[in-house]
């Protein structure tokens, strides 16, 4: 069963990552108000039910010392290792499916372009939360 899901999240991967275009930050920042009741982002966020997505494009998957991820977001990381933008993109639009496990209670983002516009967004926060708009 573990071996058909890796195998489904790489054909979602390669269909995403091959229609994948730049995103608009200033839009993600609107799609990203259906994050902040468990994310937070910038130069003063704290962990909630999810952790801090600053740094989050590049960085380690489950890699924020301060968030208890769960046993399948540490499996996860594992296999994965950091959070690419194609990863990232198959995450957001079926957590739950892409991640048997995961703590993320949100159905995901059902438009592609909601997904791009909100890594352009996320993109913009280095790891201490300073944007670079």
């Amino acid at each position: 069963m573990k071996k058909l899901m890796l195998i489904a999240g790489a054909a979602i991967v390669a269909m995403v990552s091959g229609a994948q275009a730049e995103g608009d930050a200033d839009a993600g920042e609107k799609v990203f108000r259906k994050c902040k009741a468990c994310h937070m982002v910038g130069d003063k966020a704290k962990n909630r039910v999810g952790p801090v997505l600053n740094g989050v494009v590049g960085r380690e998957i489950a890699a924020n010392g301060d968030y208890k991820y769960s046993k399948g977001m540490m499996e996860f990381a594992e296999e994965k290792g950091t959070w690419e933008e194609e990863t990232l993109m198959v995450y957001l639009m079926d957590p739950r499916g892409t991640v048997k496990g995961t703590k993320m209670a949100f159905a995901g983002l059902k438009k592609e372009e909601d997904v791009n516009d909100v890594i352009a967004y996320l993109k913009q926060f280095d790891e201490n939360g300073a944007a670079s708009n």
